[in-house]
């Protein structure tokens, strides 16, 4: 896919940066947060913040992600991954939250304007329409459903002018307390519908359900590369990660990279996670 191109009556893909926001401990997620970071979970085999940055990419060429928990593990994905183009943020003692993990990137962003997104939530929609006719100088969030802005909206991907994030505060702090509820009270909070698809993957169940909206994208199965399934098995609805083996029926259900399903077993809309971990029927 190509990047979205500038109509002159919106900011430039130069003086835009992309944020994905990586660095909670997910302890809803557990046990899984207890094998790897949240932003790392695959789902349709791709890494959540992998899955964030590709929808980044699409409206900016530069990139960055925070990270606490795991903070290291994240480092080396990226490395992997992404090389030179993205910068990280490690957050070292306590984590800063959406709005001081913003802050401490301040430098980096350097007088440009910011779309932020959560790496923990999957989403296959497009952001051009967040930033089509955007001046860079107003706050906009993308919400999810009809309810409108809220304490409970459910928020897709938000922007943030330079005018804002120079002064947010580099200590513990949500976005919804210190921008989008202070903005939306004055009136000055643009907000867009969105009625796509958006799965916060906070427990695995929610994790489980984003993996099958992957599948139904896609077909009837995915398969990474290396996975073994032997001849006969059903594993449809399910993803099968990269060099697992699968030896039994696996039906809308997730297999992580390296696992096994040993014959004889059946996993029914379960997550195969680790080699003493798994976590369902669901």
């Amino acid at each position: 896919m190509e990047p979205v191109a500038a109509p002159a009556n919106r900011i430039s893909r130069s003086d835009l940066v992309g944020v994905v926001l990586a660095a909670g401990a997910g302890t809803r997620l557990a046990p899984l947060s207890g094998l790897m970071p949240k932003a790392l979970c695959p789902v349709g085999n791709r890494a959540l913040v992998d899955l964030a940055l590709d929808r980044l990419e699409l409206v900016t060429s530069d990139m960055a992600v925070n990270a606490h928990h795991f903070a290291d593990s994240v480092i080396s994905h990226l490395d992997h991954e992404w090389g030179d183009a993205v910068t990280v943020s490690v957050e070292s003692g306590e984590a800063l939250g959406t709005a001081g993990g913003i802050a401490h990137l301040r430098n980096w962003i350097d007088g440009r304007g910011a779309v932020v997104v959560n790496a923990d939530t999957w989403s296959p929609t497009s952001l051009a329409p967040l930033v089509e006719g955007w001046d860079g100088q107003t706050v906009r969030v993308m919400v999810n459903g009809d309810g409108g802005f809220g304490p409970r909206a459910r928020i897709v991907a938000s922007t943030l002018p330079w005018s804002v994030t120079k002064d947010l505060v580099e200590q513990p702090t949500g976005l919804y307390e210190v921008v989008w509820s202070e903005t939306f009270a004055r009136g000055e909070l643009e907000v867009l519908d969105h009625h796509g698809a958006l799965i916060d993957c906070g427990t695995p169940l929610d994790y489980l359900e984003a993996n099958l909206a992957a599948v139904a994208l896609n077909g009837s199965a995915i398969v990474g590369a290396g996975a073994t399934i032997e001849h006969g098995v059903d594993i449809s609805g399910s993803v099968i990660g990269v060099g697992a083996y699968v030896g039994a029926d696996v039906v809308d259900s997730v297999v992580w990279p390296n696992q096994s399903v040993a014959p004889g077993e059946r996993l029914i809309r379960s997550i195969r996670a680790g080699t003493s971990v798994t976590v369902g029927p669901l």
